[in-house]
């Protein structure tokens, strides 16, 4: 980044995102005549045009959408760096743990457990996601580890270790013309109306828009939908609703993943007791 400063990386971000050079430098807590200076020096720097502009409209060019893409990748690097740099010269820091809400397959218990025992254990901060975030706290330095479910969430630049694997599910009504089936394929819940994600774009979802499996299992208890999920999401199984194992849905996997390039003491630790666990669960399971 020799060739731009991380405050002009900022300033060019706001305006790609308002479009609008008096929004961006409000936004920014500047004035507008230092903010178009600003810009026209990035510019120059950079020998293209980011913007077109008129007295009445702000446009990215081509070169604008492709800083904007992966300038914001290079701010959230290095605000992770400052974030990890910051931690790791804490000899009191935590380790801050993100998953979404009821998204540990019943694990986090003997995790935390586990973790406990080893002789460099840390207070746990739990830090709870969106449906699509949890990679988001890692990349950008907000978590040190996260619970995240393959293969909807995506693993780019991570590390992980599978701690268990289990079949998906359709949730429907107790009355449903599935419920009393006692397994279905893709094919069966065809024509079914299923939720849209919230914050999740490219969905196939043409149903109700729901934030978590709570709202989820609402919606389907009313009727106004039906839902395929991991088995663990859905146990205890609430009243009113029937699980159906879906045969040919690929499997949910519950991962721990961490920075690929995070070789902190900190989170080897806690990776450590998360393969202890993982093999207290699989004998668990035979013994089952």
């Amino acid at each position: 980044m020799s060739e731009l400063e991380t405050r002009e990386l900022e300033y060019f971000l706001a305006l790609a995102d308002e479009l609008h050079f008096g929004r961006a430098a409000v936004r920014l807590s500047i004035a507008q005549p230092a903010l178009s200076k600003a810009v026209r020096r990035i510019e120059s720097r950079l020998g293209v045009p980011l913007f077109i502009r008129s007295s009445r409209h702000v446009e990215l060019t081509p070169a604008g959408k492709a800083l904007q893409e992966h300038g914001r990748h290079a701010l959230n690097a290095v605000s992770a760096a400052v974030r990890h740099a910051r931690h790791a010269g804490d000899a009191r820091a935590r380790l801050r743990l993100v998953l979404k809400p009821g998204g540990d397959a019943g694990l986090l218990s003997g995790l935390l457990a586990q973790y406990s025992q080893q002789p460099d254990a840390r207070q746990v901060d739990i830090l709870f996601s969106g449906p699509a975030d949890r990679t988001d706290f890692l990349r950008d330095g907000r978590a040190d580890v996260g619970l995240l479910y393959v293969p909807f969430d995506d693993l780019d630049g991570l590390a992980h270790e599978t701690l268990h694997t289990e079949d998906r599910v359709a949730v429907v009504p107790a009355g449903h013309r599935l419920a009393g089936r006692p397994s279905v394929r893709m094919a069966d819940l065809e024509g079914e109306t299923l939720p849209r994600w919230k914050g999740v774009p490219g969905g196939d979802g043409t149903g109700p828009e729901v934030a978590d499996v709570v709202q989820m299992l609402q919606m389907i208890t009313v009727g106004r939908t039906i839902g395929v999920l991991p088995r663990s999401l859905v146990e205890p199984v609430p009243p009113g609703l029937t699980c159906v194992p879906v045969t040919d849905a690929p499997p949910s996997s519950l991962v721990l993943a961490w920075p690929e390039q995070d070789r902190r003491p900190l989170v080897a630790s806690f990776v450590t007791a998360a393969l202890r666990t993982r093999g207290t669960d699989a004998a668990q399971n035979s013994d089952a």
